[in-house]
């Protein structure tokens, strides 16, 4: 592992304090204050187009397959001319940039561009607009922010969901059909006094964008986040990860813009520190994958994310592939996991590869946030034997733990939480209790009781957790951490049953590379014939003995299970579009497979007691 020096020097040192209430609500926070950040992002940007002109800000794969990259300098100019343009196009707070598209250079340009000026952006996820029958959450954002003018990188796969939903609308493109305004004459518009009168303006309560949460029940809400928020983010990201003060970050990442974790914190700690941000156009599945392998070949990035699924994917290809994993871990300072719970044996394997190849065991992290909190919240960097610890609070958050139902459930304030949701004055009432902490509807649980710098484990949704027929409560997020490790892979995700029941069980969202290897000529099957091969019920079942010989009480033990056949939907809300599975949604909508968990039902796997 990693030495203490060397952490000493890459990350945070933090010194924890805390505070227990008489009605035993615990506050806990960092000694040291938050340094200072500046009033704007652009500043930021000023900065780096000056002492760094040359440095490459951003980059993608071309027609050609070549990197087109785009420097400090040229951003800078031509997100001054998008301004103006914009200005021109008289939009404003009350009539932002819409974003339908996915992650490009183009779109990084337009959502600065916009931002530059005062005028917000809202990055939308593009299934919204390609995937979806009937457009219901498009509507549902047009009504909430009425929007000024629609952004799509290449417009013509759009312009349906643009002549159904925006049709009144200024239409802006690299390419397509019906333009306001070409691309190159976007990024060459001649700039004004206006522009830097406009930017003069923005301040840290300036909008500076729109983030749409999943919107897993009715329309997405639209988070507002403001420039106090991004800066007093990145101010924090910056302490944490101090190595950046040294080593710009070097970045590869495909996870959407339209979800915060990617689009604020990981494009805006790029801008912050002066890194360069590489689009990965690939992703983790089976099918997009290699993408990611051979952009890894190129780019051997100091800071990089995946979602744990992602990592397993890669695990596999790099121990096949000591040439990958060298390039992988060549500048390696930090992994960061999200979005699912990791496995202990990938958590083992990513360990024991960075060993073999560099000497070291190179830190794995995960944290703690939302899209109203900018994300960056918790963060664990301190070396684990085990996943899953989300880590203490940043410097100038405070976290509160509320006891609940024998939890105790997750709430913050500081310069970083959203002042609420934008024309929504009952959600924003909602969100906050009557100190002004943000609920963010997660439960905690101590490391160590005694200690709380030793940090937290996510302890589930309040809201998923629910009793069995016993009157015993079920944690929810623990257990499908817990039954998704004990089943080795052979499950992206678990959903957890069993409301009013005696018994729990789980359905099972099938992860296919790991099944095509328990099953014999797997990769030659249909999905059908693969989740009903009896080689694979015959594994799924001697796991599961396997785990509920140890598992504890009922609240833990999970007799029965069966596969999700049908993929999940991201219209309906059962998952978004970067992978992450809500429990409440699938039950919701799979409840006769649910009830099938408790019957005789012959796609129903039972635990199988160990010899």
């Amino acid at each position: 592992m990693q030495d203490a020096t060397s952490r000493d020097t890459l990350f945070w040192q933090p010194e924890i304090l805390s505070e227990t209430r008489d009605d035993g609500t615990i506050y806990v926070w960092q000694k040291d204050p938050l340094p200072a950040y500046p009033d704007r992002l652009s500043d930021r940007i000023a900065h780096w187009a000056s002492v760094a002109p040359d440095r490459v800000w951003m980059a993608e794969r071309g027609p050609d397959d070549a990197w087109r990259k785009v420097t400090y300098g040229e951003m800078f100019a031509q997100i001054r001319a998008i301004g103006q343009r914009l200005l021109d196009l008289d939009l404003s707070t009350d009539r932002p940039l819409v974003i339908l598209s996915g992650n490009s250079i183009a779109h990084g340009l337009m959502a600065l561009g916009a931002q530059y000026v005062g005028i917000p952006s809202a990055a939308l996820a593009p299934a919204y607009a390609l995937v979806s029958g009937d457009y219901a959450k498009l509507k549902g954002i047009r009504g909430q922010i009425t929007p000024g003018a629609v952004f799509a990188d290449t417009l013509d796969p759009f312009l349906p969901a643009i002549e159904e939903v925006f049709p009144d609308l200024p239409r802006l493109a690299v390419e397509g059909t019906g333009l306001a305004v070409s691309w190159d004459d976007l990024v060459t518009t001649p700039i004004t006094p206006s522009v830097d009168a406009a930017n003069a303006a923005t301040g840290p309560d300036t909008v500076a964008k729109f983030m749409f949460t999943s919107g897993t029940t009715g329309s997405p809400k639209a988070v507002i986040l403001t420039q106090r928020m991004m800066c007093a983010n990145m101010a924090m990201v910056a302490d944490c990860f101090a190595f950046f003060r040294d080593e710009p970050p070097v970045l590869l990442d495909w996870a959407p813009w339209n979800h915060v974790a990617s689009g604020t914190k990981v494009f805006n700690l790029t801008i912050y520190n002066g890194g360069t941000y590489h689009i990965d156009q690939g992703k983790p599945t089976p099918k997009l994958i290699g993408e990611t392998i051979r952009n890894l070949r190129d780019v051997s990035p100091n800071w990089y994310f995946n979602v744990p699924v992602g990592y397993e994917m890669l695990i596999t290809a790099m121990k096949e592939d000591k040439t990958l994993a060298e390039c992988f871990f060549r500048n390696a300072k930090l992994m960061m996991y999200a979005g699912a719970a990791m496995a202990q044996h990938t958590w083992e394997d990513l360990g024991r590869i960075s060993e073999e190849v560099t000497g070291k065991r190179v830190t794995l992290s995960t944290g703690l946030g939302a899209t109203e909190t900018t994300p960056f919240a918790l963060q664990q960097i301190e070396y684990q034997e085990t996943p899953g610890n989300v880590g203490v609070p940043s410097k100038g958050l405070t976290l509160k733990l509320v006891p609940n139902e024998g939890k105790y459930e997750a709430r913050l304030k500081g310069p970083s939480v959203t002042p609420g949701y934008w024309r929504n004055d009952k959600l924003t009432a909602e969100a906050f209790d009557d100190e002004g902490f943000y609920c963010l509807g997660d439960a905690l649980r101590f490391a160590d009781e005694s200690d709380p710098s030793k940090g937290f484990f996510f302890d589930g949704r309040v809201a998923e957790n629910f009793k069995m027929a016993t009157g015993t409560w079920v944690a929810v997020g623990a257990l499908r951490g817990k039954l998704n490790n004990a089943l080795e892979g052979l499950a992206a995700d678990v959903v957890i049953a069993g409301e009013g029941h005696e018994e729990l069980g789980a359905l099972l969202v099938p992860f296919r590379p790991a099944i095509e290897k328990v099953v014999p000529n797997g990769a030659s099957l249909s999905d059908a014939e693969l989740l009903a091969h009896p080689a694979l019920r015959d594994r799924v079942e001697t796991l599961l003995g396997i785990y509920n010989k140890t598992a504890g009480g009922s609240s833990l033990r999970v007799p029965h299970v069966r596969f999700l056949e049908e993929p999940l939907s991201l219209d309906k809300g059962e998952v978004t579009d970067k992978g992450s599975v809500n429990q409440r949604a699938v039950l919701r909508l799979r409840a006769d497979l649910a009830d099938s968990l408790f019957t005789d039902a012959p796609e129903v796997m039972h635990s199988r007691k160990p010899a």
